[in-house]
């Protein structure tokens, strides 16, 4: 896990909740949370990926690292992977995590459990579920299903398909997604090159770009969902947890 490098994405304008990565959490932003989770994976070396200054500043303040990216790309992957060139040109980075930026209650071992996923079998991506046990979110559009095929182990999928539907039918779990993605460098560099898919923009899902194009990905099963912010009432909930835990 040493040669893996973890990037931040990070970008000013959500909709929902407009400059979200400078949201204080607990007299911090919610960005340097997300950096602090990522640090302590102990999976390798963590860089922000911004396009504002702010962003970079409030990483370089508490002696991270953070990287200045165009403006002008179309998913967390492409300002990904641009970080990806500008901070290990020669590839002596074996492996990419891409994670995401407003996860701030994150448990580090969920990056690595993304990791093992990816180095389990020929995958050319890694990633995690964990089963649904609430009924609400079984037919939630928002709650991503991964829909797979267990592996000789029992603790890994193999990705099938990933849908906002209630899929699959009939009894027997459901697995909630959880967008966190370990890549190998050369399928993160094929996938960037793809252009969005069918399945892609009729789910509104960027993984299916990956699985339409023959990519294998293995999803690795966890006990915990992390708490992704996208509203006030996240922003709420993750303030208190962080109060929580001090």
């Amino acid at each position: 896990m040493s040669s893996s490098l973890i990037v931040i994405p990070a970008r000013l304008k959500a909709t929902r909740l407009p400059n979200k990565p400078l949201a204080d959490i607990g007299g911090e932003p919610m960005i340097v949370h997300v950096w602090r989770r990522a640090v302590e994976a102990d999976c390798g070396p963590v860089v922000v990926a911004t396009d504002a200054e702010a962003v970079r500043d409030a990483i370089l303040a508490v002696g991270g690292e953070a990287l200045m990216t165009s403006p002008d790309h179309a998913s967390g992957s492409d300002r990904v992977f641009e970080a990806v060139m500008r901070r290990d040109p020669g590839g002596r980075l074996a492996t990419v995590v891409n994670l995401q930026g407003d996860l701030p209650t994150l448990d580090p071992a969920l990056v690595r459990a993304c990791l093992a996923a990816l180095g389990e079998g020929e995958a050319d991506i890694g990633t995690i579920a964990a089963t649904i046990t609430r009924e609400e979110e079984r037919t939630d559009p928002n709650v991503v299903k991964v829909v797979g095929t267990p592996l000789a182990t029992g603790s890994t999928l193999r990705a099938l398909y990933f849908t906002r539907a209630t899929a699959p039918y009939g009894d027997g779990p459901l697995y909630h997604h959880i967008g966190i993605y370990a890549y190998s460098r050369a399928a993160l560099e094929r996938f960037v090159s793809l252009p969005p898919s069918p399945l892609e923009v009729r789910e509104r899902l960027e993984q299916l770009r990956a699985l339409e194009a023959g990519f294998r990905i293995h999803v690795g099963l966890v006990d915990t969902v992390p708490l992704g912010v996208d509203t006030p009432a996240d922003l709420a909930r993750a303030r208190e947890l962080v109060q929580s835990r001090r």
